[in-house]
């Protein structure tokens, strides 16, 4: 039996070729990889020794030869073994192969077009593709995390026509997304293909009666990316609440808790304890932290889990569990855990279907560099105000538009999030925060367009508010903030979220 093993990526390659040759198999390799395993002692014959033919062009062409190709699409048939036995050639039973990383590349600033066009790789796409199609008799192995499980197949002989099979959708839909990729950096967003994979069917959508599916940009990848630890599967609306609270949860750089219910915040709060941020974060809505998302930016810990007390909470997302917390939150029985790999936001754009289409934009991750703060009021804010009012601009980032948010310290009070005019969200935060409003700050995601909304908190015992600037009734709210000793800041910079 011949392996043929062309990889860029050589994770766990030494470990998966001595796993082969131990089985009794001959290997092939281009170049690289012949290398790689030679200095590991590891026995092999490269692909131009084996063709017969040399690699060229500073490497371009390495294994694009009828040997390789000849040896890989035949058949297991007489006629088949007869024409590659003419050219003294063999059949080739296994690939392991991978691929330049052009989508890394091309993700770096300033890359270059040549860097670009080095980075196409032609013979590992192909040598995918006739193993693919050739899966009734050849194993494709394209990801190195399969290096183990096709290695126990064979010790075990269960490495037949379906995991064959398995394997080659993983290739096909491997070349798929990578000249996808290709395709969409050279269109220059005129084309925008998309390569997406079914990660779970769902028991439906938003409501009983609409069917729905969850597709990953990764395959074999878990919700958000993450893992579910315990409870039943996520539904669709757990999907995108967990994406609100976790997108807000880490944006903040303290220890921060985030409660979501219908996909907007009802608390959030930071802390030097988690648990005490939860306990502020929740004491901004009770009623509607009832029944939510909770995501946090640190491991959850049992303090935590134990402030939670007998609240019913749908899920709650973090980078991570203690033990002990698991061992509490084991008896929320209808509680899931989902856990992140990393704190990060992937990728740098979000897609919203519209009627027959889609829209596109960049992840609002916070104001751009370089924006500066201008204090427009007669009195400028105190240390604590401008401690709250950065932590309260930051929050309302992730709250529906209209967006209000009210804050004490690095904690909500009260939001008014989703409603058509800005003063009824004002009023929402205000119902909200009840006695806490006196003393908080505001921020708004946009701009008054009238001075009713600053109005209706100067009465409410606002005393700071942070907001975007850029309306023409501008110098009407300021003068209403100033008539009531509020410090007001314009950012120039607005953070609608619809």
């Amino acid at each position: 039996m011949q392996a043929l093993l062309s990889v860029y990526d050589k994770t766990n390659l030494i470990e998966f070729a001595r796993g082969l040759r131990d089985l009794g198999w001959t290997l092939i390799a281009s170049g690289g990889t012949a290398r790689a395993l030679r200095d590991h002692h590891i026995a092999v014959t490269e692909v131009a020794e084996y063709a017969g033919s040399p690699e060229i062009l500073d490497g371009r062409v390495k294994t694009l030869h009828p040997a390789i190709h000849g040896g890989l699409l035949a058949r297991a048939t007489e006629t088949d073994r007869a024409q590659l036995q003419r050219w003294g050639w063999d059949y080739i039973d296994l690939v392991a192969c991978n691929l330049y990383p052009f989508e890394q590349v091309t993700a770096r600033p300033n890359v270059t077009l040549e860097d670009a066009i080095e980075n196409i790789d032609i013979g590992g796409v192909t040598l995918i593709r006739a193993a693919a199609k050739n899966y009734a008799r050849v194993t494709l192995v394209c990801d190195p995390r399969d290096y183990a499980r096709v290695l126990d197949a064979l010790r075990t002989g269960t490495l037949d026509e379906t995991l064959r099979w398995q394997l080659a959708r993983k290739g096909f839909a491997l070349i798929a997304r990578y000249d996808a990729a290709i395709a969409n950096y050279f269109s220059q967003g005129d084309t925008l293909y998309l390569t997406l994979h079914r990660v779970q069917t769902l028991r439906y959508g938003e409501n009983p009666h609409q069917r729905a599916t969850l597709y990953a940009y990764e395959p074999e990848s878990g919700p958000l990316g993450g893992t579910l630890l315990q409870g039943k599967e996520l539904s669709y609306n757990n999907l995108l609440d967990l994406d609100a609270a976790w997108r807000a949860a880490i944006s903040f750089e303290r220890p921060t808790i985030c409660i979501v219910k219908h996909n907007s915040p009802c608390g959030i709060a930071s802390a030097d304890e988690l648990a005490d941020a939860y306990r502020a974060a929740f004491e901004c809505d009770p009623v509607s932290a009832f029944g939510g998302i909770i995501a946090s930016n640190r491991e959850f810990d049992e303090a935590t889990a134990r402030a939670l007390g007998d609240l019913f909470v749908e899920c709650i997302i973090a980078p991570g569990f203690t033990d002990a917390a698991r061992e509490i939150l084991a008896r929320k029985k209808n509680c899931r855990l989902v856990t992140m790999p990393n704190l990060t936001i992937e990728p740098r754009y979000e897609w919203r279907s519209i009627t027959r289409g889609i829209v596109q934009q960049d992840v609002d991750t916070g104001d751009p560099d370089g924006t500066a703060w201008q204090v427009v009021s007669q009195r400028a804010p105190t240390d604590d105000e401008m401690r709250a009012l950065r932590f309260a601009w930051r929050a309302v980032q992730h709250v529906k538009s209209n967006a209000i948010v009210f804050a004490r310290g690095e904690a909500t009070v009260g939001i008014g999030s989703g409603q058509p005019n800005r003063v009824d969200s004002v009023r929402i935060a205000i119902e909200r925060a009840g006695e806490r409003a006196r003393g908080a700050v505001m921020a708004s995601d946009a701009f008054f367009p009238f001075p009713d909304s600053v109005q209706v908190a100067a009465r409410a015992g606002i005393t700071a508010i942070v907001h975007p600037g850029g309306s023409q009734r501008d110098a009407e709210s300021l003068a209403v903030a100033d008539a009531s000793d509020i410090a007001m800041i314009i950012t120039g910079v607005r953070h609608f979220r619809h």
